[in-house]
């Protein structure tokens, strides 16, 4: 293995290990609405990222982007699409932290990988093989397990899922830099953010400055557990193969998971455990059947049949 993708994947799983450990972070600003952690998490977003770019000294990189985008209304209204995306996901997600829905909110994560195929399929016109069909009945079984046993389909899951699914496929559309990405992404939904906090505040009902300096803090800090795993998970990109990073990827939701069923007491019954296995084993195969040597067994394995018949 190449010193390049020892250090790439390092920033993989660095960012998939602040993303898992995430919770712990929303979880300390629990006595504050959902609605004022995002909209504080958007609007420091976009500063801290203003900040690094202008230490990187890429604020030129960034004016010609946004020259760009604006020049061509279809990156436009496809950056303008990802940001009110990510910023729904984020919202569903803080609120289910919060909400003692640590596990279902896993199982978002844990889906959102073959909710991308789904997407690939339909949007894409891409192609998957048998391997990757029988996953998807699996990871169906696992779903309707957990449906018959809340007694209603898991809709924070599936909106964490599609959600964060769009808006990877916005971007797939956009193909702007991670970094710049953010910003002009945070920049769409900033002036919105922004004036809900100033309503909060003739009203009476913001927390910041409300409270202890300690909640103020970790509201501005929100910005920077936003934009730190996202640079690192950029970096780590750029220099290991894709299939690598769709391994990587199950670090989060698993340390999610772990810490709402060890840490935070949520439930997790034997039921949640049958049908969290079927996907579990669907994300494996799935997983196997995105690797080049799985691709060149099964090349392999076309070309004797066909010679055979």
């Amino acid at each position: 293995m190449k010193q390049s993708e020892r250090t790439g994947i390092f920033y993989a799983a660095f960012a998939y290990l602040l993303w898992g450990l995430l919770p712990i972070y929303w979880k300390l600003l629990e006595h504050v609405p959902a609605k004022e952690i995002l909209a504080s998490r958007v609007f420091w977003s976009f500063w801290f990222m203003i900040i690094v770019l202008c230490i990187a000294r890429r604020q030129a990189e960034f004016r010609e982007t946004l020259t760009e985008v604006i020049r061509h209304p279809k990156k436009g209204w496809a950056l303008v699409i990802a940001g009110f995306l990510v910023t729904g996901n984020w919202f569903i997600y803080i609120w289910a932290v919060n909400s003692e829905k640590m596990v279902e909110a896993s199982l978002g994560y844990y889906i959102n990988p073959l909710v991308n195929v789904v997407l690939g399929i339909f949007v894409l016109k891409e192609v998957v093989n048998r391997t990757q069909i029988f996953s998807f009945l699996l990871a169906g079984i696992g779903v309707m397990i957990l449906t018959v046993s809340y007694g209603k389909f898991p809709w924070v899951a599936f909106s964490l899922a599609f959600t964060f699914a769009l808006y990877g496929l916005a971007k797939k559309l956009v193909k702007v830099d991670s970094a710049i990405g953010l910003t002009l992404e945070t920049m769409v939904v900033t002036p919105m953010a922004f004036i809900y906090m100033i309503h909060l505040f003739l009203q009476g009902e913001l927390s910041f400055l409300a409270h202890t300096w300690t909640t103020d803090v970790l509201l501005i800090g929100a910005g920077a557990a936003t934009a730190i795993p996202l640079l690192y998970f950029g970096k780590g990109a750029q220099l290991i193969p894709f299939y690598m990073l769709g391994f990587l990827q199950y670090i989060a939701p698993t340390l999610t998971l772990l810490l709402g069923v060890f840490v935070y007491k949520e439930t997790f019954s034997s039921t949640h455990l049958l049908a969290f296995t079927f996907i579990w084993v669907a994300l494996i195969l799935f997983s196997v059947s995105k690797t080049k040597r799985y691709e060149a067994f099964g090349n392999k394995w076309k070309n004797k049949r066909s010679l055979s018949t």
